[in-house]
């Protein structure tokens, strides 16, 4: 990876599933992470199943979310091409670009805070809290701090419109080629 410059954006002009996911799980941990500061910490459990949410959409391309929103109409920009059982929503797991790791870091981060919330201290509410903000203004704008830090370290973006050319969606059973 090539460290470069610029800011990252994704696009915002319409509602697509992986925006719409990004979204609903912000409000998801901030929900959680309100009720686990003001009424009881074992809420925080939403914030872990939500982690580990992430972390299987990465891993497998399967969002129970995402298909939820596939049924109510919205459409995709990281969703596989290949015709799937059902028509499920699958996210694409061919190489792992930018958004990809941004759902294995979101997960493994907010896990980790929340085993330690029950642990040690409900000030790690704080940072799950930051990230469910985070959620909420990166599907509002399109920013995101960590997918700029990825960006920057090199990783190649598939939903910035000037990549589209620079990272192609590879049919199934292939690498993309950059």
């Amino acid at each position: 990876m090539a460290l470069r410059r610029g800011v990252y954006i994704v696009p915002t002009d319409r509602w697509y599933i992986e925006r719409t996911v990004w979204l609903i799980a912000g409000i998801v941990l901030l929900t959680a992470t309100t009720l686990a500061a003001l009424v009881q910490p074992l809420f925080v459990l939403f914030v872990i199943a939500t982690g580990l949410a992430s972390i299987i959409v990465a891993l497998t391309g399967f969002c129970i979310v995402g298909n939820v929103l596939k049924l109510l109409g919205f459409k995709s920009l990281l969703g596989s091409r290949a015709p799937s059982k059902w028509n499920l929503y699958w996210m694409q797991t061919d190489s792992w670009y930018l958004e990809r790791r941004i759902y294995v870091a979101v997960g493994i981060n907010i896990s980790v805070a929340s085993i330690l919330v029950l642990a040690y201290s409900k000030w790690f509410l704080l940072f799950t809290g930051f990230v469910g903000v985070a959620m909420v203004w990166f599907a509002a704008t399109g920013f995101c701090i960590m997918a700029n830090g990825l960006y920057w370290l090199g990783a190649e973006p598939r939903l910035a419109p000037e990549f589209k050319e620079s990272c192609p969606v590879a049919s199934p059973g292939q690498h993309a080629q950059a």
